[in-house]
């Protein structure tokens, strides 16, 4: 039966929750603009000063500057002197605010949520009438990705990630080709390719300017040993070709992931290997609920992986398709060991090491 009982306590408090959400909200974008103009990176190199030296210390506006100072004094993200009109970015803070703290630098993160904010009219239409909004419509989604990932996969990659796959650091030593699924602008894979000189690297993407930007950075770098293709990878029909494949946070993302499942199957050696990283989470909500960024993931899901998925008529897993699901459907492909692992310094993320037998 309906409980109709109204506590007026706790709808106060709901209500007092909201506006608390209301204040985040405008923190995160602050936030984002903090990283994306070097205010932050400014702040932590000069003493306390004013909202002029400021704004001279970051080459910026000093209207704007100072308007900005109000959000990140009152959010108590910058402590303020009103006797000096003096601002500080406290160290401690700092240590999480700042392109020096990468890998812990979560105002890079927050670049998501004004991100996201451009599509809103599109996905509101797309709740109303279905189908949805292509990736040709998030202009800046391959930067902040690159970025992000720049800080969970790439100080990782060579120490703590590859050794998940036994010997495959000897291998790559020795000389294996390896595919990247999913390679966007190509950083992972320029730097293994920097790394394994003398292994073979491909990387498809059918993001032709994420393909032109992993292009021109392996050509400036100098690289022989790796190339980049614009591929559809739910049809590409390569069999028993790479030793190892890669699929780092994009499986979800694809129209027909059981499809470019099956493709990596085929694609791999008998003896090969797929490390696949991907959201950790539970396919189940109710298991979320602990999840320390539950409510970011769905977002990000219907507002970005679910409906570029569903653009292509496609099977719109989103963000939040969990571990279980991701097992299933890798069992279906043909794999028959799938070992899952979460390493300490990335806990949005689980690790598959998956083989044929």
């Amino acid at each position: 039966m309906l409980d109709t009982t109204f506590n007026q306590d706790t709808a106060e408090q709901f209500a007092d929750n909201l506006v608390d959400t209301l204040n985040k909200g405008a923190i995160a974008l602050a936030i984002s603009i903090g990283h994306r103009t070097g205010l932050f990176d400014a702040l932590q190199n000069i003493p306390a000063s004013t909202s002029e030296q400021i704004a001279d210390a970051a080459q910026l506006d000093e209207r704007y500057v100072r308007e900005w100072l109000g959000t990140m004094v009152t959010g108590k993200i910058i402590r303020y002197n009103p006797e000096t009109k003096n601002y500080q970015l406290p160290a401690e803070h700092a240590a999480f605010l700042t392109r020096d703290s990468s890998p812990n630098n979560l105002a890079a993160i927050m670049q998501y949520i004004p991100l996201l904010g451009t599509v809103e009219d599109k996905v509101v239409e797309c709740f109303r009438n279905g189908g949805g909004v292509p990736y040709s419509e998030f202009p800046r989604f391959h930067e902040v990705m690159a970025e992000d990932s720049g800080q969970t996969v790439l100080p990782a990659l060579i120490d703590y990630i590859l050794p998940l796959v036994e010997g495959i650091k000897e291998k790559l030593d020795e000389g294996i080709k390896v595919l990247d699924i999913g390679c966007g602008s190509g950083k992972t894979l320029i730097l293994m390719a920097k790394t394994f000189p003398n292994s073979q690297f491909t990387g498809y993407d059918f993001s032709e300017q994420a393909i032109t930007n992993a292009q021109t950075e392996a050509e400036n770098l100098g690289l022989e040993n790796i190339r980049f293709g614009i591929r559809d990878v739910a049809t590409f029909d390569e069999v028993q070709q790479y030793d190892l494949i890669t699929a780092f946070d994009a499986i979800h993302d694809q129209a027909k992931p059981a499809s470019v499942l099956s493709n990596i199957y085929n694609a791999l050696k008998d003896e090969g290997t797929f490390l696949m990283q991907d959201i950790a989470g539970s396919s189940d909500v109710e298991k979320n609920m602990e999840h320390p960024i539950a409510p970011v993931l769905y977002t990000i899901s219907y507002m970005h992986c679910m409906t570029v998925s569903l653009a292509l008529d496609g099977e719109g897993l989103g963000t939040m398709w969990g571990e279980e699901k991701a097992e299933e459907m890798l069992n279906e492909a043909g794999f028959s060991s799938v070992e899952k692992h979460h390493l300490e310094h990335d806990f949005q993320n689980c690790y598959y090491v998956v083989s044929k037998s």
